[in-house]
């Protein structure tokens, strides 16, 4: 199950509310939230502090980069010649090294298994084992804009005679405060 970046008690504690009346939308938004600050950034940030990760790499490289950042653990590094049908373990400094700056695995003595697909197989932990700080303000923050639906801005158009209009229109950017944050997270993609 992934992990919400945010909890129910930090949005109350950072909207100053203390009854239960809004919790029903706030248990609402959390997730919604969570899943699109992971979405953006094109990665979890937390669901893989524990748990493992596997991902799988078509190596035309022999610098493979791990989505899940910082690295934990790297439980195995395996290589396969058959496309994954079957997997062949490599040991550290001898078949791969690892790169904690750029979270990277680096292969050494790459050679008949770097165009292939599925041709590397790397299982391993990372991530952060709580939201960082300055993120999970931005998260906070994000919730907060989407809760009070400060992406939709009223026109200025005079109502009618016999009728009001109100129109909506919606700015598909995230706040620039925010979107700040949330870029020194993303990946590469």
């Amino acid at each position: 199950m992934p992990n919400n970046l945010i909890t129910l008690s930090e949005i109350k504690a950072y909207q100053g509310v203390t009854n239960t009346n809004g919790d029903a939308e706030l248990n609402f938004l959390i997730p919604k939230v969570s899943a699109f600050v992971k979405s953006y950034i094109g990665r979890t940030l937390v669901d893989h502090y524990t748990a493992g990760k596997v991902e799988l790499f078509s190596a035309v490289a022999s610098d493979l980069f791990l989505k899940e950042s910082p690295i934990n653990i790297i439980s195995s590094v395996e290589y396969s010649t058959d496309y994954g049908k079957t997997f062949i373990p490599m040991e550290e400094f001898v078949g791969y090294a690892r790169n904690d700056e750029d979270s990277s695995i680096s292969l050494i003595g790459v050679t008949s298994y770097t165009k292939k697909t599925n041709s590397v197989k790397v299982t391993y932990t990372g991530g952060y084992s709580e939201t960082p700080a300055d993120l999970k303000l931005a998260v906070l923050d994000l919730l907060v804009y989407y809760q009070k639906a400060e992406m939709a801005v009223k026109s200025t158009r005079a109502a009618g005679a016999n009728n009001a209009q109100i129109e909506y229109v919606t700015n598909s950017t995230i706040p620039s405060h925010i979107r700040r944050v949330l870029d020194l997270y993303r990946l590469d993609l």
